[in-house]
């Protein structure tokens, strides 16, 4: 489709923005071809976000692609915000090596709710069309069905990593399960959506996308894969059931001091995947750690700050890190703290938490520390042994100068 001079910068300008961060574009021209025919024809595109409500809680892994919907938002695209409270039910097999828990109706329900509630604090929840899939997934019949599996061979289906995976280690694969990139691929339809984004485990379901679109005689949606956002770890994707996240609905201090423990080799990743500063300012921030005129803690501590802004406000930012600084520094706290595993409760009493991360003996030595004032949990004293502690991952708990552990959860 033929441009006028005057819509080339606007169509680099976008695209430059859309393709940061961002890990493949298929086809690798589609994006371009995309925006183009939308400023020729005035006619926004409309891209499509699906989320199975599995949890009910945002952390920092799902904002990944969320601020990329934010970004074609704020270019004026429609945004397509798809909550699986159909396909939720099944499970999404993607990167599993058994089938997935099936959801009630019932914690679908609660999930998807809070959800579209955290959801407006990455993007414009005014500009967001939230559309749930058993709007039309549930009015198929049998037909339906057997025409949209007819558009897809078993042999296709066994490409996927993990059903492969799963086949030949002679492990069940049921045939509900098949039917998750169908119904994937069929919300497409349903929405006449151009483009389709989601991580880089959701690309065999992206694809499937195109492929039924196609058979369905609609012009096919281009994909654009995010990358997997690590967590705490460093290793493992940002996962609640790793106990490796940072929510967004979390406290400034502990999302303060969450993000004060992830690896250094991390920071400038999240401050590229979770932030809003600028390609020249990353640029400036690598060169300053390579030749060691920033200290990697200040980097961090800056990198912090600005999350907990972004969620709570500048004032929290500055507040959580007062926070840190009184709790770590001024009281000396060595930087690089051993790691207890809790599998414990949320909410447990200090005198059952110290016996059991191993820091005191029993639980009549944790009474005596805790009356001598040697005790303290994220910087705060304990005074008295009936005190009850929220747990979390970061929590810092301390007896004395120098058993100190971060809690993992």
């Amino acid at each position: 489709m033929a441009t006028t001079s005057e819509q080339q910068p606007e169509i680099n300008r976008q695209i430059d923005i859309l393709s940061r961060g961002i890990v493949e574009i298929i086809p690798a021209e589609g994006l371009r071809e995309k925006i183009t025919h939308s400023l020729c024809t005035g006619r926004p595109l409309k891209v499509k976000l699906g989320l199975d409500p599995t949890a009910p809680d945002v952390h920092l892994g799902h904002t990944v692609v969320l601020r990329k919907l934010r970004q074609f938002q704020d270019l004026g695209h429609e945004v397509q915000l798809v909550i699986g409270d159909f396909t939720g039910r099944i499970g999404d097999p993607s990167g599993r090596s058994d089938a997935r828990k099936q959801l009630t109706d019932a914690e679908v329900t609660a999930n998807a709710k809070t959800y579209v509630e955290q959801f407006g604090k990455v993007m414009d929840s005014s500009k967001i069309k939230v559309h749930f899939n058993s709007e039309w997934l549930n009015k198929l019949n049998f037909s339906d069905v057997v025409r949209l599996s007819s558009q897809i061979t078993v042999a296709r289906m066994l490409e996927r990593d993990d059903f492969e995976k799963r086949y030949k280690a002679n492990l069940p694969i049921s045939v509900h399960e098949f039917f998750y990139p169908l119904m994937q691929g069929y919300d497409s339809i349903t929405l006449d959506t151009d483009i389709e984004l989601g991580g880089t485990d959701q690309k065999f379901n992206l694809l499937m996308g195109r492929q039924l679109q196609e058979a369905y005689g609609q012009e096919k949606q281009i994909i654009m894969t995010s990358p997997l956002l690590e967590g705490l770890d460093g290793e493992r994707k940002m996962s609640k059931s790793l106990g490796n996240c940072i929510g967004i609905n979390e406290t400034p201090n502990s999302i303060y001091g969450k993000t004060m423990s992830i690896p250094d080799h991390l920071m400038l990743r999240y401050f590229m995947l979770v932030t809003d500063v600028t390609n020249e300012t990353l640029q400036e921030m690598e060169a300053g750690l390579k030749e060691n005129t920033l200290h990697p803690r200040d980097l961090k501590m800056r990198l912090s700050r600005t999350i907990v802004t972004m969620y709570h406000g500048e004032q929290a930012g500055q507040v959580a890190e007062q926070h840190f600084v009184t709790v770590f520094q001024e009281r000396a706290l060595p930087e690089d703290i051993n790691e207890a595993q809790w599998k414990g409760k949320a909410s447990v009493g200090v005198v059952k938490l110290l016996s059991e991360l191993g820091l005191t003996a029993s639980n009549s030595e944790a009474r005596r520390m805790i009356q001598s004032g040697a005790v303290r949990v994220n910087g705060e004293r304990m005074v008295t042994d009936e005190q009850v502690v929220n747990v979390e991952s970061g929590t810092i708990v301390q007896v004395g100068k120098r058993k100190i552990v971060r809690v993992r959860v």
